[in-house]
């Protein structure tokens, strides 16, 4: 399996993406973006999106939300703030170029923590999820939607083969679900709540991880699926 992707890395190629990102990656996550927004909006008011990008989830928000957005790339985040000065979403309240790894947010800020297709493509995804537990409440939740990849069968070669070449352009297609549940049971803080295919092709997984509460226990491993 190849290696997590550096930061170098991901900065040029969504400096890269930053301008046709809309246009060309926009209808293509657009189910993934807002079944994971959907999940979010249930866990609270105020939430830290990571990898904001250029602000293409802002619409799937209203008024009874905070929405908070970072991202690592400074060309993204400049589309997203393009798209603040309309006057359309007040509901944003800031977005921000900021690492992952190092979130600067006070612990249990945040009712929700939503990841759009970047989990996948940090360099320390366990590092990254560590932080986002860290400035979520107890009972708040983690959402992340990607593309985790095919654990048997030929899909899973093809996945492995097309790894060697897609890092370049920011993309990991070969990410499996259990590195997810091993971080989740590493931590002891947070279970796995739900796991399910985004319709209408599966193309898509979305997981729901939610922090415990002092004292509580998680519940038992959630079966893998597919």
């Amino acid at each position: 399996m190849a290696g997590d992707l550096d930061r170098d890395t991901m900065e040029r190629a969504y400096a890269r993406w930053a301008p046709i990102y809309d246009a060309v990656c926009g209808p293509v996550f657009e189910k993934g973006r807002r079944a994971a927004t959907a999940a979010v909006k249930q866990t609270g008011s105020r939430i830290l999106e990571v990898g904001v990008g250029t602000g293409l989830s802002f619409q799937d928000y209203d008024a009874s939300h905070e929405i908070y957005g970072i991202d690592l790339s400074g060309p993204m985040i400049a589309k997203a703030r393009e798209r603040m000065a309309s006057g359309a979403f007040p509901h944003v309240k800031e977005v921000r170029v900021m690492d992952a790894h190092h979130l600067d947010y006070p612990d249990a800020m945040f009712d929700g923590v939503v990841a759009q297709f970047v989990i996948t493509l940090v360099e320390r995804p366990e590092r990254v999820l560590d932080e986002c537990a860290r400035v979520l409440k107890p009972g708040g939740e983690i959402i992340l939607v990607n593309h985790l990849y095919s654990e048997r069968g030929l899909a899973a070669a093809v996945e492995r083969w097309f790894a060697r070449h897609a890092h370049t352009f920011g993309l990991r297609p070969e990410f499996p679900f259990q590195r997810l549940q091993a971080w989740a049971e590493a931590h002891g803080g947070v279970e796995v709540a739900e796991r399910r295919r985004v319709a209408p092709l599966g193309v898509y997984t979305l997981v729901r991880f939610r922090k415990l509460a002092e004292g509580e226990r998680a519940a038992p491993r959630l079966a893998a699926a597919g």
